[in-house]
């Protein structure tokens, strides 16, 4: 995760400091979908997991050790507020750079190796306990991004109990995005191994879920194709496509 991502459109920003970005934005723009008049409201629990030389909660700040948190905790409690550049167009064919607010709860971290089977246990354990609180909820959502294979066994027999794990309304989904620090073009939601390079590539697309139709939905109006073996899956992702998958497999929707 230090090593600067790839992909023709990505300057030399190391992967950790993308992900984190891409984590934060995430964060934000899901308390931004939740925050009604009265305030924000609790339409979901966020956990984030960090793993390297060792697995756990990866919130920082107030928040720090936690394994789930209302949505409502992570907005009024970001660890501090960083101001950042943006540029945008002027409408006469300039560009302005403005100065904005961007909340960190999430910070970039490289160290250690990919104990990708103790993470999804981790996700596993956690899971399992917050099901039993809400057993009726829309099914948790995991998303795993990793630049390496796993460097403490095969994933796959943790990978498919953790999507076993059931709702009253359906089994957990299992997104994976691969980064690449490669410059080639990303394999995007792909619906069959045939396309892919390697057996590590395949072996994350074994290990992820199909696509619900919300998420289809939302990426055909991302101009992706889809078909109903789509997997919620991106193999060389540069910073572009972890944000394209992101907004794909996390979009709320119906939130009244």
């Amino acid at each position: 995760m230090a090593d600067p991502f790839g992909g023709s459109g990505e300057s030399q920003k190391k992967k950790a400091d993308g992900v984190a970005d891409a984590t934060n934005r995430l964060l934000q723009n899901l308390v931004i979908k939740c925050a009604k008049e009265e305030g924000i409201r609790d339409y979901f629990h966020v956990g984030v997991l960090g793993y390297g030389a060792s697995v756990g909660s990866a919130f920082s700040g107030s928040l720090a050790g936690r394994d789930t948190v209302l949505i409502s905790e992570v907005g009024n409690s970001p660890a501090r507020i960083d101001e950042r550049t943006r540029e945008r167009d002027d409408g006469a064919g300039g560009i302005l750079k403005e100065k904005i607010r961007f909340p960190i709860w999430f910070e970039p971290v490289a160290n250690g190796g990919t104990p990708m089977c103790q993470a999804i246990t981790r996700a596993k354990e956690i899971l399992e306990g917050w099901l039993r609180q809400h057993p009726d909820a829309f099914p948790p959502i995991v998303v795993n991004i990793t630049d390496g294979e796993a460097t403490d066994g095969d994933p796959t027999a943790v990978a498919e109990a953790l999507r076993k794990l059931r709702s009253s309304d359906g089994e957990v989904l299992f997104l994976n995005v691969h980064l690449s620090s490669k410059r080639s073009t990303p394999i995007e939601f792909p619906d069959t191994e045939v396309v892919l390079p390697d057996q590590f590539a395949k072996l994350l697309f074994q290990m992820s879920s199909q696509l619900t139709p919300g998420m289809r939905t939302t990426a055909e109006q991302e101009g992706i194709k889809t078909s109903e073996g789509t997997r919620g899956f991106v193999f060389n992702a540069d910073m572009v496509a972890v944000i394209k998958f992101l907004n794909i497999g996390t979009r709320p929707s119906n939130l009244r």
